[in-house]
């Protein structure tokens, strides 16, 4: 089964998106108010937390920052030592990283108190999406949601997309 990770703070079309994943057969893991959004609308979400085994921590600062995420992200599908190092730790696959960050620059040009500002810096959303980007060649990396349509398209179609999941690359960096 495929394997996607949403994680977003601007939830603009996030549940019409998850919902035709689920339709396509994947399997949406979620962290925190994307979760919760998720299950409200009626959708079957796998929390980050029970695949890494361990809690979000210190208020959500700490949640996606783990090996059985980001090796399910950046293993190399054609490359043997990848996937056994994978299956060696009992780890999956993760095919499709849906992140949109935290809105920090709102907050500074809004001049929010520094205490909440520093709040809206985000270090798992990065990480996430440089590791998919990264693997672009495997993975479906979203930062936009207007690009919802296109990757549900190709998935749906196609099985795979080689060119758009380059472009959607190139957006995150």
């Amino acid at each position: 089964m495929a394997r996607a990770i949403i994680s977003v703070s601007d939830k603009t079309g996030i549940v019409e998106f998850a919902r035709g994943l689920q339709e396509a057969g994947w399997q949406i893991l979620s962290t925190g108010g994307t979760s919760r959004t998720l299950r409200d609308a009626g959708l079957q979400v796998t929390d980050v937390s029970d695949v890494t085994h361990h809690p979000e921590m210190m208020d959500g600062r700490v949640k996606t920052l783990h090996p059985a995420i980001h090796a399910g992200i950046l293993a190399r599908r054609d490359t043997v030592e990848d996937l056994r190092a994978l299956g060696s730790q009992g780890y999956e696959l993760v095919d499709l990283v849906v992140v949109n960050l935290y809105p920090f620059e709102q907050a500074a040009r809004r001049n929010a108190p520094v205490a909440e500002a520093i709040e809206q810096i985000d270090i798992g959303g990065p990480s996430l999406l440089r590791a998919a980007a990264k693997n672009h060649a495997y993975v479906y990396v979203v930062v936009d949601p207007a690009d919802y349509a296109r990757v549900l398209e190709a998935i749906r179609h196609t099985g795979g997309d080689d060119a758009l999941r380059q472009d959607l690359a190139r957006k995150v960096f």
